[in-house]
């Protein structure tokens, strides 16, 4: 038997270009629903779970960084982001709320069917070792994530906001207290394909969370840096839900 066909859900205004991607992914051996703006993609969502989801950026209504950030409450789906802009800012902005991939128009659709091939593959090819532990909330060191809502609830109850890669990061953490992740585990963990962004501003990531968590930055205890090797969770963590 036949393994089932990916499903990608493409997510742009322009009739030509929508259609185009469509008999382009088709032809290539997805499945694809192609819709015009937030309101169909969230309707296509409802109505099954996509592989990963192709998302302009300039929609009319709600706009895709929102669009993604949104998704990102609820769904880990790959997300690949085009855009008319190719400023790098506009870029990290992307892949700060939860874009796992980047692409500015122009471009040709051979080079997004080799990003989708890519940002699929990372998220399939984690091992078994650095899978996603189940549970809705984690407990460690006195505070606490709602993996659902975002929420990071400090010991004296006080709710801190993380943003979608902090968040991301201490996900990863969270799943694999205990183990040492180079920068290259914590990237793909992350579901990242573009590390540039990303490797260039981990370092920086991680001090901007360990500020989220109150950390003495000289001597940090529940993230710790192992020189030459990466980064730690050094605290036990109970799961829940």
């Amino acid at each position: 038997m036949n393994a089932p066909r990916e499903h990608l859900l493409v997510v742009d205004d322009d009739a030509e270009i929508r259609q185009l991607l469509a008999t382009y992914l088709q032809d290539n051996g997805y499945r694809v629903t192609a819709v015009a703006d937030g309101r169909a993609m969230r309707a296509a969502m409802a109505a099954g779970d996509p592989d990963l989801v192709i998302l302009d950026v300039m929609l009319p209504g709600e706009d895709g960084i929102s669009l993604c950030r949104s998704l990102r409450t609820r769904s880990e789906v790959p997300v690949i982001m085009l855009t008319a802009r190719g400023e790098e800012t506009d870029r990290i902005v992307g892949l700060e709320v939860g874009a796992d991939d980047y692409l500015p128009k122009p471009f040709s659709p051979r080079e997004l069917l080799a990003r989708v091939k890519s940002v699929l593959r990372r998220a399939k090819a984690l091992p078994a070792n650095l899978r996603r532990r189940e549970g809705r909330l984690f407990r460690f060191a006195g505070w606490q994530l709602d993996a659902v809502t975002r929420n990071l609830t400090a010991p004296d109850g006080v709710v801190v906001p993380l943003g979608a890669t902090e968040f991301r990061l201490l996900r990863a953490l969270l799943d694999h207290p205990g183990r040492v992740l180079t920068r290259d585990q914590l990237i793909d963990l992350m579901l990242s394909r573009d590390a540039g962004p990303f490797d260039r501003a981990l370092d920086v990531q991680v001090s901007r969370l360990r500020q989220r968590l109150r950390e003495d930055a000289r001597e940090p205890a529940i993230i710790k840096t192992v020189r030459g090797q990466g980064y730690v969770l050094a605290a036990a963590v109970e799961t829940e839900g």
